[in-house]
This record gives structure tokens, sequence and C-alpha cells, in this order.
């Protein structure tokens, strides 16, 4: 086999299906197929690195994580728009350029709500992507754009020479799952997409850019050698020939017809993939942009127009709980329909019972609302003028609406949450908590292997899983013999773990993988720890009396006590095999900056906590040691500077000898 040309055809053909599907949104394999010829791809060219190419899909996964991003100063400036909010002022701008330079037809689009990069293509090569950052000077995020799979990597006849300026987003439908995800892990939400996709593309790690899914559309060419265009609309379809995705536009010279396309934008907002928070008003001919030029803040050749806030009066006809995946109880307002930036809105999230109480809803009040980041539906008041004489104050339940659970506020926090260990609403969440790598580290049992079980009526809770059988689960999509045995195989394998990792896979509040290690120590098995005492519990270091008191709560529940007895009667293991911790490190707080040959960071922190010792995400004037491998960045340099103790990887080995 020529090696060479079998790769260069697997990442021709992988990048063309990518442009079917991430630009033009329209597949021409399946999934199965194309990860089927990616992973034959990932396969030679582990044997033959020295044949990757830099158009490879292989290489968006993202590279090494960074300590900071490096400074790029744009070759043209990336310049930032004068806002306009009302048709007066479009017309004026309008009127504005006609006395400069005579008629000139104008260019309509929308403004996407994301983050301004400039993209640099060498000889058709992505080479470099930066933020806009003040306009002049940006942020190197080059290894987080690659992740992005609707961005070519490579061009086709393309100038030599090539800066894009184009638009980071994140998707609607992305966004929306990007915080079901976040909520799943109690990590706090993104308020809308464009601070979604900020916060993504400047991850220091590229993988965690990757996961979130990130999308671009470009609308400017800045920079081009060996190509001419005379408008900005021939640039824009020079770009696609480019296989960029570009953002509709529409060419007029009358000045009505123009805002008419503004209201249509603004009307049908709702119908774009992305937030957009305005129209771009754009002359279209470039000569005329060079003659009118720029002030010392914006162009003088255009305009954004900012769409105001839709914001409409209706009636709360009642308020529902619903509980999360992580058990918290949320409200949520029931409404009289309303339409609101394109949709017709029914009801709405009222955050906890703090926010109800601090906006005084009740059923029966007439609100104001309108839709966050044109997106969540929100309460922004009530007339109190409109309040009716039966308006009903709401009074959160004392109980888990699914499971009937006692509910539990969280301690210096606003959310009420159920802590029932076999509460419906929270399933999935529990089967992916035991079955992480901190906890139970069953391979293969994610999220979507989860749902598939408990979709198809296999597993009501995570104690049900070392009942399932491997013919039951050959006969799901997805999964074949082999497959399905492996999954058994881990779930298997699991009943062996040590105590700790049990005790964290329980999933009580407050208790990781660090506490359930110090438990398992103090305790040596499970039946000690159930009947510990508050006193007994907060005797031990790193458990504090809220942790205790949670811990007490968890095993008096009855759904906690079946759960437990599911997995004794299943075989999994209740005993400790931990070892004392060491007090070699006792008292010292380690930071690891750089790249370990022999430890990955987790091994190490491992090493670390087990000889007494604690490990920190930042270098302060509490840290004791600090462990710099490979590419060390501006940890060890701050470490310098505060005169702290910094060891190579080989002075680590010396001292855990």
């Amino acid at each position: 086999m020529d090696y060479a040309e079998r790769i260069r055809e697997l990442c021709d053909t992988l990048n063309e299906h990518s442009y079917n599907y991430y630009v033009l949104d329209n597949p021409t394999i399946s999934d199965y197929e194309y990860d089927m010829l990616l992973r034959e791809l990932e396969n030679l060219e582990k044997e033959h690195p020295e044949l990757i190419t830099p158009d490879s899909p292989t290489q968006r996964v993202g590279g090494k994580a960074v300590e900071s991003f490096a400074e790029v100063e744009h070759e043209v400036p990336l310049e930032s728009l004068q806002d306009v909010f009302s048709a007066d002022e479009v017309e004026a701008f309008y009127n504005r350029c006609a006395e400069s330079i005579g008629g000139f037809e104008f260019d309509v689009e929308p403004k996407v709500d994301g983050l301004s990069v400039a993209l640099r293509y060498e000889n058709g090569v992505f080479v470099q992507g930066a933020t806009r950052g003040n306009g002049r000077i940006g942020e190197d995020v080059t290894e987080n754009l690659r992740t992005i799979r609707s961005l070519p990597l490579k061009l086709e006849n393309a100038p030599e020479h090539l800066v894009v300026r184009g638009e980071v987003y994140m998707s609607k439908k992305v966004f929306r799952k990007l915080n079901e995800e976040r909520e799943a892990e109690e990590k706090p939400l993104f308020a809308n997409p464009r601070n979604a996709a900020a916060g993504s593309l400047r991850q220091l790690d590229p993988k965690i850019a990757a996961e979130r899914r990130l999308d671009v559309v470009c609308f400017n060419v800045q920079a081009a050698t060996g190509i001419e265009f005379r408008t900005h609309a021939e640039s824009l379809e020079f770009l696609k020939t480019m296989r960029f995705r570009t953002v509709p536009h529409w060419e007029y010279t009358d000045i009505k017809r123009g805002m008419e396309r503004i209201v249509f934008i603004g009307d049908n907002r709702d119908e774009f993939d992305y937030d957009i928070d305005g129209a771009v008003i754009k002359v279209n001919d470039l000569a005329s942009r060079r003659t009118l030029g720029s002030t010392a803040k914006a162009p003088r050749w255009a305009v954004a127009f900012k769409y105001p806030p839709e914001k409409k009066e209706t009636r709360v006809t009642d308020i529902i709980i619903q509980v999360g995946r992580t058990g918290v109880l949320t409200p949520k307002a029931v409404v009289e329909p309303v339409r609101l930036a394109g949709t017709t809105v029914t009801n709405a999230t009222l955050h906890n019972e703090d926010f109800i109480n601090e906006k005084d809803i009740r059923i029966g009040d007439t609100v104001l609302m309108q839709k966050a980041g044109e997106i969540i539906p929100e309460i922004l008041s009530v007339n109190l003028a409109k309040r009716p004489a039966d308006a009903v104050k709401f009074s959160f339940p004392e109980t888990c609406p699914v499971c009937g659970e006692p509910v539990y506020r969280d301690e210096g926090g606003a959310a009420i949450r159920c802590h029932g260990a076999e509460c419906p609403a929270q399933r999935l969440r529990h089967i992916i908590h035991f079955a992480s790598r901190e906890a139970m580290d069953i391979e293969g049992l994610g999220e979507s292997v989860s749902a598939l079980l408990i979709d198809n009526g296999l597993i009501k809770n995570a104690g049900d899983l070392y009942s399932l059988q491997a013919q039951e689960l050959a006969a799901l999509p997805g999964f074949g013999k082999k497959s399905a045995e492996n999954l058994i195989s881990a779930i298997e394998k699991s009943k062996e773990n040590d105590l700790w990792r049990v005790i964290c896979a329980l999933g009580i509040p407050q208790v990781g993988s660090s506490a359930a290690r110090a438990l398992a120590r103090a305790f040596g098995n499970m039946e000690a720890l159930e009947n510990a005492s508050l006193p007994e519990l907060c005797a031990i270091e790193d458990i504090g009396g809220i942790t205790a008191q949670n811990i007490i709560d968890w095993f008096e529940s009855k759904q906690s006590r079946h759960f437990l007895g599911l997995l004794r009667e299943a075989g999994v293991n209740m005993e400790s095999r931990e070892e004392p911790i060491g007090t070699k490190f006792a008292g010292i707080t380690f930071v690891l900056t750089g790249t370990l040959e022999k430890y990955t960071r987790d091994e190490a922190k491992a090493l670390i906590e087990a000889n007494g010792g604690k490990v920190s995400g930042s270098v302060s004037k509490k840290t004791g040691i600090v462990l710099a491998g490979e590419a060390a960045g501006s940890k060890l340099t701050k470490a310098e500077e505060l005169g702290i103790k910094i060891i190579s990887e080989s002075d680590f080995e010396e001292m855990l000898k």
C-alpha cells in the first residue's frame, strides 16, 4: 500500500464530508461511516507520523494546553462599528455617505453575536488565528480555532497570503446542550451563547474548546495578495469559493428597501442558527470605502443597527416545580401565551425561592417579560397596579414532587435540593456520576450509553447495572456482541473497587474522591460509616460539620438504604484496602506546572495526597513547593518571584523515596 497516497485520500474524503456537514448542512454519509474512515486515518498516522499534514482532520482535536495566550498585532485593524438605533439614524448615515461619494449601493447583513477573529492563511494553509482584542492587538488562539470543523484548514487555489475576518459563535442548539451538561455537573450556567463562545475560545486547553463545538461565520477579506475585489459582495462570493461559511447579505441602493431588510432580519432573528444582536449596513463599493475612511474609533462606511430587546406584558397563571438532573427544585411560571423575539412564550424560569420573593411574583400577577440573550424567557417585574385581589403567594414544597424525599436548602446558597438516591428526575446524572472516572470508573459507560440503557427500560438506577446481561446490550442500537461483552466486563470489574470509590459513587453531597478516601481510611468498611455519629465524622480531617450532616442524612434515607442494598446484593466490595495516609508531605501545599515525563497530573496529585500533602491550582505565599515539568510557564515565574522552593521531577522522586 502507498501509505502517503491513502492518507491523502482519507484526508480529502473526510474534509469533503466535513464541509458538506458543517458548512452546507447536507451530510452525505452516516456518522458511523465517517467515524470508521477517521479511525483508519488515525491508525495510519500513528504508524506513519511523518505523513501527518496540517489539514488532517485528526489535527482538530487540539494541541497541548498553554499557560497563557501570546499577543498578535493585526495586519489590518479589526475595527468596531458605530451603533444606530432608529430608521432616522440609518437615514442620517446614508445621507452622510451620499454627500461624500454621491449615489452608492450598500449591503445589509445580520450582525452575528459572537467573538471576532482574524484568520491568516499562507499558501492556502491556516497558520494563525487571533481574537480582536483592542482592534490592533489580539490573542493567539490558533489551536482552539483548529478545533472548529467549519473552518477550513487548507484552501485550494488560494492567494499566497490571505487574512479573513470572522465571528466565532456557539449555535443555539449547542448552547442549550452545553447548559444541560453544566447543570448535570452542578456548574454555573452560561448566560447566553456569546459568553459561552468567548469563554470556550479562550480556554487554555484546546481539548476543552473542541468539546464546546464552536462554529465560525466569515464576513470580510482583510488582506489578500494577487487578487482584487470591486465590491464587498464580490469578496463574500470569493470566500464561498474558498469554502468558508459566510453571512447572508443583500445589496440595495434604495434606503427604504434597506430598512425593510433590517426589519425583516429583526423579525426573523429566531430563524438563524446563531444569535444576532443587530444588522450591519455597509457601503458595498470598496473604492468608496477608502474615500470615506475611518474615525479614530470606527469606519465611516458602516454602522450597526441595534434591535431593542422586545418586552411585553402577560399574566402568570400558575407556578410549578421542576426537579433537575442535580436534584435542584426550580420554580417555573406558566404564563398566558405571548409572542417574544419570534417565538410564542408560555413559561419562564423563576430561578429559585429568593428570586420569587425579591420580585414578589404571585399567581395571577401581570408581569413584564423579555428574552434574555434572545433565548431564555425571563420576568423583569410585576405590574402591581394590575394585581388582582385573589393573587396567590407561592410556597415551596417540603418534599420532592417527583420522589417524595425531604428537600434541603443548600448551605449558604439559594438552591433547594432533593437528595434522593433513586429519584427518577436525577436518574441519568446519578448513573453518570456512579460510572465516572473518579467514582467506579466503568469504562464505556458514559452519558449516551447511560441514556440508552434508561430509555430502553434496562436500568432504573446504578444498582441495576449489575444485573445487566450481554445479550440485552447486544440488541441495542450501536452495540454488538463484542462491545456488549466489554461493557459487562467493565461493570463486573468495578465490583472489586476499593471502598473509597464506592463511597464517592454514592453521590453524597460534598463527598468527592478526597473526602471519600479519608472516610474509607477512617472507618474501614461501609457498615462502620453508616453507623458513624456526627462527632465521629467531624473528627476526620477535611470533613466539616455540613458534610458530616450530609453523610448522616444520606444514610438515613429509605432510598439510600435500598440502593446500598442493591450494591451489596450484587457483590460490590464494601471494605477498604487503602493504606493509612503518610506524613512525608504533611502540611505542604504543592503547585504543579508544565509537563511531567513519568506522571500525569492526576497521578502526581494522588502521590502527594497519599503522603499527606495538598495540591493547589495557583501559586501564592501559602505554596510550599512548585513541581515544575517541561515547558513550565507563568506559575514557575511567579514562584521564582516569591522565592518559593522549586523542584524537578527527579527531585520529586527522591523525596518520595
